[in-house]
């Protein structure tokens, strides 16, 4: 995986978290969903919960772990992205929601569940 250009790294470690995440029990309802407020990796179903997962992968931890590099300012886009789809599907007062994160680095998986919220913003 360290040896891909950074699109196909980016694609690689998206498939894994989702492959990951199914295996938990998830569903998948949506992948790298764009609008112009932003773009969300993956939009899944926990149970009765609709969540939106960041999905960061990194070559090597020397800057930090992927978990890491979801800075607020990415967080707020990724708040104003999942808002718009939830509004698209009248689902914003009639689902919980949280934000997750996946963070690969060397074969590393790290789940974050409830990594943000949007309790800052």
């Amino acid at each position: 995986m360290t040896d891909a250009p950074k699109k196909q790294l980016g694609n690689l470690a998206e498939q894994a978290a989702q492959d990951f995440l199914l295996a938990k029990g998830m569903q998948l309802i949506m992948q790298n969903y764009r609008c112009l407020r932003g773009e969300i990796d993956l939009i899944m179903q926990d149970k009765q919960d609709v969540v939106f997962v960041e999905v960061r992968s990194r070559r090597s931890s020397h800057y930090g772990s992927p978990v890491e590099s979801v800075t607020k300012n990415k967080q707020r886009k990724i708040i104003h992205a999942a808002t718009y789809f939830l509004q698209q599907k009248k689902w914003l007062n009639h689902v919980n929601y949280r934000f997750d994160v996946v963070g690969i680095s060397q074969n590393k998986l790290e789940w974050i569940k409830n990594a943000f919220s949007t309790d800052f913003f």
